[in-house]
């Protein structure tokens, strides 16, 4: 294989698909991969009776085609190799890749136009744009990886372009006792209390699994409920026979018709739900997700923190954002009689961990909400403290023996 055969076959492959009108992304594999081979068939016989460059492996050429007319070209590699959790392009020349919590910078060299085609292909299925007016986007890609984008003047010379792949490395608990991320116990209580419907907040910083361990109990969750869950992009796969999936919308090029946080979980509240999920909370959408959780709709979300007892000062500070006239007064009994547990997990040497499960007890004491810690990470495993957890009622109303599940 050569650069010479594989460019020519692609431009050959790129005017069949102009001259036949045929979008490659709604094609999908299967018709492209066929435009491909009947190009090579063709190009194969030509080498015959001209000085066409010739080539031995014709998988390999069919694969680099397709990587740049349906694929994201040279990025498609790191798309396919399953140990990559995220790429990232700083300049046309410095494009890096995340493997196992470390970074390293690529080979790949590309053009400032490279770096633009990248991310029109990337955002055609998205229904999103990137102008000056809207110099940062966010988007899903079709295979469920999420990709940030920001463009000059807010950078300062090259586009910035962030692909953070969806590895679904566990699906259930119990997958996730096996990769060692918690213990066997700990998941079990875990379990236990989403089928009991506590409300659970998952927080840890970045790549920390905070989205995985959301998927992972939601499948706890009793297959009659009706759940519905509301993101800034579709990151969550709940695989419960009723659920509907919101989104963020942008505004468009008038400025209007934007949808946020707010909205969905306000609109979500109408849908009739047994349980919402909101994926991240961040801003002012914490003050909703509140009234929800207070609206009698068990939930889960998550946030960024950097331990369980942050977390619920992020929760308290948060919904002040709202309005001038939500107080502290309000927020705090709001909070201590929303959240019932917290999930804290860490990144670290050792891979994805749970490290910490707060209970929220309900009681304030002045402004400060009392916790007690059900479980923490001492001598090498997730450990039960001996403190009973809060809402003990609600176990036992699902048919849980708590006191079994503890021992």
């Amino acid at each position: 294989m050569t650069d010479r055969s594989v460019g020519i076959v692609e431009q050959e492959v790129r005017e069949l698909v102009r001259r036949r009108g045929i979008d490659p992304a709604r094609e999908g594999q299967a018709g492209v991969s066929k435009l491909i081979d009947e190009v090579l068939n063709d190009y194969e016989i030509r080498t015959e009776s001209s000085n066409l460059p010739r080539f031995s492996d014709r998988s390999a050429v069919q694969k680099a085609v397709f990587d740049r007319v349906a694929g994201l070209g040279p990025l498609q590699p790191f798309m396919d190799d399953p140990e990559v959790e995220e790429i990232w392009i700083n300049g046309p020349g410095k494009v890096f890749c995340a493997r196992a919590g470390s970074h390293v910078l690529t080979n790949v060299v590309l053009s400032e136009q490279d770096v633009a085609d990248l991310v029109e292909r990337m955002l055609r299925s998205s229904g999103r744009r990137l102008d000056l007016s809207s110099p940062f986007v966010d988007a899903t890609l079709a295979d469920g990886s999420r990709l940030h984008v920001a463009i000059p003047d807010i950078t300062r010379k090259h586009w910035a372009v962030n692909v953070r792949k969806f590895i679904l490395r566990a699906h259930h608990l119990s997958e996730l006792v096996r990769l060692g991320s918690v213990d066997e116990r700990p998941a079990a209580f875990l379990q236990a209390a989403v089928i009991a419907g506590l409300n659970i907040v998952v927080c840890g910083g970045t790549q920390t699994g905070k989205t995985t361990m959301l998927n992972c109990l939601a499948t706890a969750i009793p297959g009659r409920e009706r759940v519905v869950t509301c993101e800034e992009v579709f990151e969550l796969q709940v695989r419960l026979p009723d659920v509907v999936s919101l989104q963020t919308r942008q505004a468009n090029l008038e400025g209007r018709g934007a949808i946020d946080l707010r909205r969905l979980i306000s609109e979500a509240l109408r849908m009739r739900p047994d349980r919402i999920i909101v994926g991240e909370v961040r801003g002012q959408e914490a003050l909703d997700l509140l009234v929800a959780l207070n609206s009698g709709f068990p939930g889960m979300t998550s946030i960024h923190a950097n331990s369980a007892h942050e977390a619920l000062t992020k929760l308290t500070t948060l919904p002040l954002l709202a309005s001038e006239n939500v107080s502290h007064g309000f927020v705090v009994p709001a909070v201590a009689s929303s959240v019932d547990l917290i999930v804290h997990l860490t990144n670290g040497g050792k891979g994805r961990m749970t490290t910490h499960i707060l209970g929220v007890t309900g009681r304030v004491e002045g402004e400060r909400i009392e916790t007690v810690s059900l479980y923490a990470r001492t001598g090498g495993g997730l450990r039960w403290t001996g403190h009973q957890p809060p809402s003990a009622g609600r176990f036992h109303d699902a048919g849980i023996d708590l006191q079994e599940l503890l021992a």
